[in-house]
């Protein structure tokens, strides 16, 4: 795993709430704590102390449970899927009035700019790690994206 990726990671952590976060790439894997008296909101461990829910409060989460897995499952696309490398907002653009640095149809080379992911006021570009054509942009401009989630597909 990239140093800049466990850096970047670690600022992460000391900025949000989170005690803990583990993440696994292949065969290698990070976990990033630090002690309870660091963590910024140590009353909110308290309140996910709640009881077990009641078995007609389980039956109403259910079916509401259901849609929220039918919609991750919706976009399946083939070909090889650029990912996210951090959390943060992407951007298809360099600026606001630009244009696109990639379009639907457009033949890419492995290490073209593809689109920008901000985190921590720092603009990342994402590069594309493959050639091929694009053949579909899963984000919208200005939307929050999550770690290791589907950018763009590469055929």
């Amino acid at each position: 795993m990239d140093i800049r990726k466990i850096k970047k990671l670690i600022e992460l952590v000391e900025e949000s709430g989170i005690a803990e976060l583990e993440i696994s790439e292949g065969e290698e894997s990070v976990r990033i704590s630090r002690s309870p008296a660091n963590v910024g909101y140590p009353m909110m461990q308290q309140a996910y102390a709640v009881p077990a829910p009641q078995p007609a409060l389980a039956a109403a989460v259910a079916p509401a449970a259901a849609p929220v897995a039918a919609e991750a499952a919706k976009p399946e696309v083939s070909g090889h899927i650029v990912r996210s490398p951090m959390v943060g907002t992407f951007y298809r653009t360099p600026s606001p009035d630009a244009k696109a640095f990639v379009e639907v149809g457009q033949k890419v080379n492995a290490g073209d700019t593809l689109c920008i992911v901000e985190a921590m006021k720092m603009m990342n570009q994402i590069e594309a790690d493959k050639s091929g054509v694009v053949k579909a942009i899963l984000v919208e401009s200005g939307q929050p994206v999550e770690f290791d989630e589907p950018l763009v597909v590469i055929e």
